[in-house]
């Protein structure tokens, strides 16, 4: 059993300072991270000699060790990224992919719950509206880890039918959880972080008019600081549009949190 000052813990600021007795228990999968010095440091090569056993891919542990030495870029992004398209290669064929999600998705481990996040975006069985909705779980996981890595795994898969996605992300708006609707917005980011940019967003920001006009007053910094920055992100190609859209929403919704929006999106046009 883990005590509670580890699982209460607030986490150290820099890697060298984090105690080894939980270093150890992050790299066996017993524990979260809390923090993102933590996310950074975990050992994934570690952590999948010590976890993969218990969710039926023993068999597996040596390739992917293997492949994750050979990693040319070795952050913690890339080798998620790289297990998991690994994992689905292999699961998707042997007819385990189902269970393997389950048992990834619902692990103590928020970078085996990240590992998910490529299993079920890149299943060619599912359209784009059953992949939002088996994700639906992680998008709203309370590990900010988890969070990132589900919407950068489908974002190319949204990107291929964007319209549609875009349907689909305007009815989430409305969803109470704060997490829910931030994710509709960070997806779509026409340039993101960590993450190659959205072309035909940079070039027509109008077609997210559906999302954005229905989080301009939203009460959760979480989502006004994502709002915020995606008009931004517009504001370097179609500044007019921005500019215009702002003025648009500071005569329609008068709130403070419409207000918030607005200076953080004309931050790049203000300069």
């Amino acid at each position: 059993m883990v005590a509670n000052e580890i699982l209460n813990r607030k986490g150290a600021r820099k890697a060298q300072d984090i105690p080894n007795d939980v270093l150890l228990l992050l790299n066996k999968g017993e524990i979260e991270t809390v923090n993102l010095t933590e996310w950074l440091t975990i050992n994934q090569i570690e952590l999948i000699s010590n976890t993969f056993s218990n969710v039926g891919l023993t068999k597996h542990i040596d390739k992917l060790k293997e492949g994750l030495n050979q990693l040319k870029k070795t952050s913690t992004m890339s080798s998620i990224k790289f297990v998991g398209e690994t994992l689905y290669s292999i699961c998707s064929k042997n007819g385990t992919l189902s269970s393997v999600i389950d048992k990834l998705s619902n692990h103590k481990s928020d970078t085996l719950r990240c590992y998910a996040t490529y299993l079920i975006s890149l299943n060619s069985q599912l359209n784009i509206e059953e992949k939002l909705n088996a994700s639906l779980n992680l998008i709203t996981d309370k590990h900010f880890g988890v969070r990132e890595i589900v919407w950068m795994a489908l974002r190319p898969e949204i990107e291929k039918e964007l319209n549609k996605s875009i349907r689909i992300l305007s009815l989430w708006t409305s969803n109470s959880d704060e997490n829910v609707r931030r994710f509709t917005t960070e997806v779509i980011r026409p340039r993101g972080v960590w993450c190659k940019h959205i072309e035909s967003l940079k070039e027509k920001p109008e077609q997210a008019l559906p999302i954005l006009e229905k989080l301009k007053s939203d009460k959760s910094k979480y989502v006004q600081n994502s709002v915020g920055n995606w008009l931004n992100d517009a504001s370097k190609t179609k500044p007019e549009f921005i500019i215009e859209l702002c003025q648009k929403w500071k005569v329609d919704c008068q709130t403070k949190a419409t207000e918030k929006i607005i200076k953080r999106a004309l931050r790049t046009i203000e300069k």
